[in-house]
């Protein structure tokens, strides 16, 4: 039997569901419901804001210090996974800590040109519309990426890494 070790602390795993929840109902409500749209993009700015902080103080795995990686690292991981021949991880492997990065900085600027589009000044400003349509289409994109690297690190590790951000446990 393989031991168990926790790698996702329930902050962060909370974290990343309320995200996932809280962009596909702000995704669902864009066209029909500007009400709940604008509440869940202060929800997400605040859920940011969160794990940016927690990237500093958080628990071992959740610390920015413990994955994030340059980006000659990243390129190399990325060969690595087209030659079938990459590192597995106890915590976040050198891409998806990228994407990390990627999406949160991406949603920072989707959160920014949201609330700018609510002001006077930017309030049918059609770059700004168009900025913030672009970043929720580039995110979805990124989204989709981010699941497919999970479902390649999942078979190529034996392991079920959607399962270990609901439980927080990986095999050691």
């Amino acid at each position: 039997m393989t031991k168990k070790v926790k790698v996702w602390d329930g902050a962060v795993r909370l974290f990343h569901w309320s995200l996932v929840l809280s962009f596909i109902g702000a995704w669902i409500s864009a066209d029909d419901f500007e009400k709940i749209h604008i509440k869940l993009g202060y929800l997400i700015i605040g859920l940011v804001c969160f794990r940016i902080i927690w990237g500093f103080v958080g628990s071992e795995y959740a610390r920015f210090s413990q994955f994030v990686r340059g980006p000659s690292a990243v390129m190399a991981y990325l060969r690595d996974i087209l030659k079938g021949r990459e590192k597995r991880y106890l915590g976040h492997n050198p891409a998806g800590a990228a994407m990390i990065v990627v999406l949160l900085v991406g949603i920072l600027g989707l959160c920014l040109t949201g609330w700018m589009y609510t002001t006077d000044q930017f309030w049918g400003v059609d770059w700004v519309e168009e900025a913030h349509e672009l970043l929720a289409y580039g995110l979805l994109a990124c989204v989709g990426c981010h699941l497919l690297g999970v479902f390649i690190a999942s078979k190529r590790h034996g392991e079920n890494l959607v399962v270990s951000m609901v439980t927080g446990k990986k095999d050691k």
